[in-house]
């Protein structure tokens, strides 16, 4: 039989084979339940009867994962396992205490990115790992990584959803080398209690692409379901129900305590691997990979952007991109946009001088363009509208959405009340918490919102449990998302639909001044939304300043005390783009604060990632504080009370004003309304309401 490279992942096929039965690919988290454990646990595995052990790289935001596989990702980064280096350490232990089976390790893309592919794949080689199952990494992205892979003879495994197309599946098929991970469901990790009625139909669709082994994973828990599956494909992964049973010995079990629940569970679990059916077992063991296909240029804004997804939306990405392209120049298309514009948001919006606010300042014109008189109080219908009228065009009934201040999650909920969807939010927490006035608001428009609890419980971590949902419920669902991140197209979408304001401030900013353009347009920059749409009719604009005002928090020079991602973040992957991070060197994202909801991110939308390098526009931190000096000189100056986001921006403009001097033009995106924040500022100002 072909062999490809040769290694030990063909030869635990072959073992497997000759034995009657599909291999046995068991999971763990490394460092969970604490870094000592990790190397019996790998030994427990192999000894109770696993061909291939996947070793979990702890990570920040698993967002293919389920609950089970979350919590072990955030004991093991909590208990010191963040940094690859420490999990090669952990299977060169292995190794040296009798490991013989190979060792693959599965992970989310940016920790890989940070160690670099040439290092990452010297290294993996050197500690006796044998490849990588890289989740959020499809082919498009993974050029770098898989050539690295084919030079030190490494397995870079793709994965395989029941959503992907046959064309997808017999790209992927040839892309692999050993052995390809069939998705088993369209969802998250986590034990299940049946396997999916349509699961024998996925696994002859992607065998009729391929003879290499195909090993299925996601839900498997019982030794039933090991056998229903090991009679269908060559491997049988299994996860959540191993780390399940470590948790059941309880977090003051001795290591050999653990070890032994791991050796028991996966040595029953294995009970049901016989084969007694061989229509899909593997005619060859492994191949030399074709190089993967080449990525997608219009996903970039120069070396930011992209599309890092799980395999099982790649479908919906294609379909969201084909709609979207074919949409975006229709006239008609267009005509409907402007007729809600102006229907149903109230635009234009208007451009105003403000004042009392340039007297103040005493330099340059300070002019605003009013968003915060834009149904729903903010910038945000503006995209709603147009993602909702996608949505319907590919037949997606269901609207999911992310929000942090609570005004994306209305503007959706106002628009999916208007067109008939579904509407579930996606909320942290904490700020339901501090934005319980747009909880309300959403609920009665008959959104459903759900809090999120896990990791800081704001805006990153509802984006992260939108994006769970989405994987679980692709076929009728779309995700609304509301800023200009994300994976491609979403960044161009946000944008394309957000940019009727910075037009908007062009014609009407020319029609008050014979023709001239303002001197600077500032904007406050979480997302990054509302500064996208404001900025990009002016990029070819040399002569406009561009600036954007990021929260500060507490300090950028305090870690987890502020959201200054363009000032002090590095380049990385976050939630499906290349971007700036604020990070740690190991890739795990850091924890961010700001006074204000809608800015409490540790990313930004690719597109001004891009900006700042090519030095098209500034971007600077106001603090806390300064934020507020921002919203009470709005609202005494101009009587205009602004959304804590928009604050930010004030602030900046007033200073930068005094920079210009007199003779110059600065526009503030108003970019929302301070309703909402009432509560808080109240609070901070000690007055109670």
């Amino acid at each position: 039989m072909e062999r490809g490279v040769g290694g030990r992942i063909e030869a635990a096929f072959e073992a497997a084979k000759e034995r009657g039965e599909a291999a046995f690919v068991s999971f763990i988290t490394a460092g969970y339940p604490t870094a000592k454990d990790t190397p019996a646990l790998l030994l427990a595995m192999q000894e109770g009867g696993a061909s291939i052990i996947e070793l979990g790289i702890p990570y920040t935001d698993p967002q293919a994962d389920g609950a089970t596989i979350q919590k072990t990702n955030q004991v093991a980064i909590a208990g010191g396992t963040s940094e690859i280096s420490t999990c090669l350490d952990m299977v060169k232990k292995s190794r040296e205490m009798g490991l013989t089976v190979p060792v693959v390790l599965m992970g989310y893309y940016n920790p890989f990115f940070q160690y670099g592919a040439e290092m990452l794949c010297a290294e993996t080689k050197e500690a006796g790992a044998d490849g990588f199952i890289v989740v959020d990494l499809p082919p498009e992205e993974g050029v770098e990584l898989n050539k690295a892979c084919i030079k030190h003879g490494l397995s870079n495994i793709p994965l395989v959803a029941p959503t992907s197309s046959d064309k997808r599946i017999a790209a992927l098929a040839e892309m692999a080398s050993t052995f390809m991970y069939c998705v088993s469901v369209t969802g998250v990790t986590g034990a299940r209690d049946s396997l999916p009625p349509d699961l024998d139909d996925f696994v002859k669709r992607v065998r009729s692409k391929t003879d290499l082994p195909l090993a299925v994973g996601f839900g498997i828990s019982t030794p039933e379901m090991v056998n229903g599956v090991a009679n269908m494909a060559d491997g049988v992964v299994v996860g959540s129900s191993i780390l399940n049973a470590v948790d059941k010995v309880g977090e003051h079990a001795s290591t050999e305590e653990k070890a032994d629940a791991v050796r028991k569970i996966v040595s029953h679990l294995a009970t049901g691997l016989k084969q007694g059916d061989a229509k899909n077992q593997a005619t060859k063991l492994g191949q030399v990979p074709k190089e993967w296909a080449t990525e997608n240029s219009k996903a970039r804004f120069g070396q930011f952007g992209g599309q890092y997804i799980p395999e099982t939306l790649s479908v919906a990405f294609e379909e969201i991109e084909e709609a979207y392209d074919a949409i975006k120049d229709d006239p008609d298309f267009l005509a409907e946009l402007d007729r809600y514009r102006r229907d149903f948001v109230g635009g234009p919006t208007p451009l105003h001088k403000a004042e009392r606010l340039t007297e103040l300042a005493g330099g340059a014109t300070i002019w605003l363009k009013r968003e915060d008189l834009a149904h729903t109080g903010a910038h945000k219908i503006n995209n709603a509208i147009g993602q909702a009228l996608l949505a319907k065009r590919i037949g997606k009934p269901r609207i999911i959405a992310e929000t942090g201040a609570g005004q994306h999650g209305v503007a959706t909920a106002t628009v999916c009340a208007m067109l008939g969807l579904e509407c579930i939010v996606y909320m942290g927490a904490v700020d339901c918490e501090r934005q319980k006035l747009n909880v309300f608001r959403m609920n009665t428009l008959g959104a459903k919102v759900v809090p999120v609890q896990t990791g800081q419980r704001t805006l990153k971590d509802a984006i992260n449990e939108a994006m769970r949902d989405w994987v679980t419920n692709v076929r009728d669902t779309h995700y609304l998302i509301g800023s200009a991140v994300g994976p491609h197209p979403f960044p161009t979408i946000v944008r394309d639909f957000q940019s009727v304001m910075g037009k908007e401030i062009k014609e009407q900013f020319k029609e008050k001044n014979n023709g001239k353009l303002p001197d600077a347009v500032v904007a406050c920059v979480g997302g990054g939304s509302n500064a996208i749409g404001a900025f990009h009719p002016f990029v070819d604009d040399k002569e406009v300043a561009l600036y954007g005002a990021e929260a500060a928090g507490k300090g950028i020079d305090v870690d987890e005390q502020h959201c200054a991602t363009l000032t002090v973040g590095t380049p990385g992957v976050l939630q499906g783009a290349r971007t700036y991070i604020i990070q740690e060197k190991s890739g795990q994202t850091l924890n961010t604060h700001s006074i204000s909801a809608g800015l409490d991110y540790p990313g930004v939308g690719p597109e001004h990632a891009y900006l700042k390098d090519s030095g098209r526009a500034t971007y600077v931190g106001v603090t806390d504080d300064e934020a507020l000096e921002g919203f009470k000189m709005m609202c005494e100056y101009e009587g205009i009370i602004p959304a804590l986001e928009t604050s930010h921006a004030i602030y900046y403009a007033v200073k930068l004003a005094k920079e210009l001097g007199p003779g110059k033009d600065i526009v503030i995106n108003m970019s929302g309304r301070g309703d909402k924040d009432m509560p808080q500022v109240a609070k901070l100002m000690g007055v109670d309401v």
